[in-house]
Formats: structure tokens, C-alpha cells, sequence
């Protein structure tokens, strides 16, 4: 079948709406059709090069759809089943799966090739094979993906809304609860308030964190983490280090997280400044990967007994989390509908990208059916 997609062919150029070819689905595998993708930070670091996958690529990680068809041996889902897809798949015995860390599952070695994880590529044109981003491919109308890659969602949700839940919402929040640890009476920083960041907002409010400061350069994304949750709110990391030395009486935070869009040694460096004894840093955010970002005093890092993790996917687990998220912004208690600032076609995608960069969406969303 043929399907319209967003497509990658170098780093520093924009994204192509051309047709491709489209192969059905195989053992283990499902034909979905998109209704949303999310635009996200990460695919930025492929037009920038800071990722190097293989070229030419349909993005997109962060989608929602419907099943239209299955493979043989496929039992997660059937045909109708509304989901959303977890830009990591979880293959559930892998060793990382089998002990609760799904977001380390080994299938997702293949997110910068594109490749199934049955091998090969679904998405064809001009004599060449695209990969898909993350295995998903979420800037095409249609995508054939491993069941592995999707998680069934109750069918009465905003699929426009549970989008977000595939990447931005559970990056954010894991990194506040999972990865940070936050609890009741803590207190936190925030660098970054985007759309991992915000949801870090929300998370480190639900977890009972008494000061959240949230630091970012965009007055506009500074006013939402004060809706979203932050007690305070900074565009300069020293203003925002020396309130929360103020609020703790010299004790500085439990726990700095980093979801700033490209990280850089001074983010790494301004957040170690933050944390007091025995506080932790989490890196969410990625930066290239041959760039060394984390310089901090070793002798602090001892003498303090701080720590610096790193968290992917906000250290959670799709298969739970993402239905989990999902039953909160259900009953009221997560917010969606006010993450989406301005919504998009593929046919207007790098518009949405241009808009990310100059600060003006907290997430901006495609539709794929209007």
C-alpha cells in the first residue's frame, strides 16, 4: 500500500512529505494508522546531527493510531484496538524487561536504524528502503511496527491526546518520581521546561515536593510550569539557585532534573550546584553522543555523597506506565489537553519544528486525519 510520510534524508536539512511504499505486517507485527505524533525534541537532534542514524529516515516516535491489521502470531492486540506507541519497545524477557526495566529492553538497539526488530524495513520509495525512528515512524499516515512497540488504551480516550503519553509525558514525570525519587517535603529543580520538563513539573507536584523551582530562558514556558505545579520559576540558573538556597536554609535541593533539549556542561554544572548532600542529579535530556557534558568536582561528588543518573523514558516502563498516565488524565488528576500549544499537518511539520525552536509550543502535535 502506499502512504504519505515526513522523511529524513541528511542531518541539516528539512523534513520531505513525499509517498512511499508500504509492506504489510509480519510474524509479530502490526499495520497501524496513525491519528497523532507528537513533535519532539529528539527528532530535532537528527536534523541538527546530533544522532547519527541511517539515512533516509521517516520520523516521529511519540504517535497514537488504530490497528488495522496484524500478523501472524501477534497477541497483544487485534484489529480496532486503539494505542499508543512507546518510542522504546519492551519485549518483556529480555533481562532488562524481566526485572522491571522495560525502558532498557534490548530491542531498542534499533532506534537510530530503523530496522524491525524482525529485521529489514517497511517503508520503501525511489529503490531504496527507509527506516523508521525508533522503530515507529510516527510522521506517516501508515506504519507497519513490532506489537512490541504498542500499548492497548481504554478506546474512549482523545487519541489527539493520549499521543503524548508515548515519550513527553512519561519522560517528564518518571524522571520526577522514578528516576529522582522526589517525596513528600523535597524539594527540587527543574532545568527545562518543555515537554519532558513540564511533565516533570506535574510529577514533582504529584509526588508531594514542597519547593519546585523550574528554570528556563521562554517567559511563556515559565508562566505554564507556574499553571502546571512550580512554586517558582527562573530564567537564570544563579536567581533560581540563590531562592532555593533562601527556601531550604542552605540545604539546596533533594534532586536537579535535567530536561533541557540539548545538554551542555554547564546545565550539568549549574544542577550539581544545586543539590545539597546527598542530592542527585537526573539527566533526562541528551546531547551529542561523543560530547563529554558531565565535568563536575569529584571531590564534592565524594565528600557530599551526590549522584548523577542518567533516566530514559523517565526510568519507566511502557507497558505499565503509559496505562497508568492514561487513567490519571482520566479521572482528573494529569493534565493533557493544556500540553498541546498548536497543532499541525505533515504537510506543515518543519513549521511546528521552526515554532519548538523559537520557544513558542510546549508540544506541538500532527494530525494525521483531519
Amino acid at each position: 500500500m502506499k502512504t504519505k510520510a515526513a522523511v529524513l534524508f541528511d542531518s541539516g536539512k528539512p523534513f520531505e512529505v513525499m509517498e512511499l511504499e508500504l509492506d504489510g505486517p509480519g510474524p509479530g507485527e502490526v499495520l497501524i494508522k496513525y491519528t497523532a505524533a507528537g513533535l519532539c525534541h529528539s527528532d530535532l537532534h537528527l536534523t541538527d546531527g546530533d544522532f547519527q542514524p541511517r539515512f533516509p529516515m521517516v520520523g516521529g516516535h511519540e504517535g497514537s493510531g488504530i490497528i488495522e491489521e496484524v500478523g501472524p502470531g501477534v497477541t497483544k492486540v487485534k484489529p480496532g484496538d486503539h494505542v499508543v506507541c512507546a518510542f522504546i519497545p519492551s519485549c518483556g524477557t529480555c533481562r532488562y524487561c524481566s526485572t522491571g526495566r522495560q525502558s532498557l529492553c534490548d530491542m531498542g538497539a534499533n532506534i537510530l536504524d530503523g530496522a524491525l526488530p524482525g529485521g529489514g524495513y517497511r517503508f520503501h520509495g525511489g529503490g531504496q528502503d527507509f527506516g523508521a525512528f525508533c522503530m515507529l515512524g510516527t510522521f506517516s499516515e501508515r506504519a507497519t511496527i513490532s506489537q512490541h512497540s504498542v500499548v492497548k488504551v481504554d478506546d474512549w480516550l482523545p487519541l489527539d491526546k493520549a499521543v503524548l503519553v508515548g515519550c513527553g509525558v512519561p519522560s517528564g514525570w518518571g524522571t520526577a518520581t522514578k528516576a529522582g525519587d522526589l517525596r513528600p517535603g523535597d524539594s527540587t529543580i527543574i532545568f527545562g521546561v518543555g515537554g519532558l520538563g513540564i511533565n516533570a513539573v506535574q510529577g514533582a507536584k504529584a509526588a508531594g515536593a514542597r519547593h519546585i523551582i523550574a528554570v528556563d530562558p521562554v517567559e511563556m514556558k515559565r508562566e505554564q510550569a507556574l499553571k502546571f505545579g512550580a512554586t517558582h520559576a527562573f530564567a537564570d540558573a544563579a536567581e533560581a539557585r540563590a531562592k532555593l538556597e533562601e527556601l531550604t536554609w542552605g540545604q539546596m535541593a533533594d534532586a536537579a532534573l535535567i530536561l533541557v533539549g540539548t545538554v551542555d556542561e554547564q546545565v550539568v554544572q549549574d544542577a550539581f550546584a544545586s543539590i545539597g548532600k546527598g542530592g542527585r542529579v537526573i539527566v533526562t535530556g541528551l546531547a551529542h553522543p561523543e560530547k563529554l557534558t558531565v565535568h563536575v568536582s569529584g571531590f564534592e561528588l565524594t565528600l557530599f555523597e551526590k549522584t548523577i543518573k542518567g533516566s530514559l523514558f523517565g526510568s519507566s516502563n511502557p507497558q505499565y506506565d503509559i496505562v497508568r498516565l492514561l487513567r490519571m488524565y482520566n479521572d482528573g488528576d494529569l493534565k493533557l489537553d493544556e500540553l498541546v500549544t498548536n497543532t499541525y499537518t505533515i504537510e506543515t511539520i518543519n513549521e511546528g519544528y521552526e515554532d519548538l525552536r523559537a520557544g513558542k509550543n510546549i508540544r506541538g502535535v500532527v494530525i494525521h486525519d483531519q
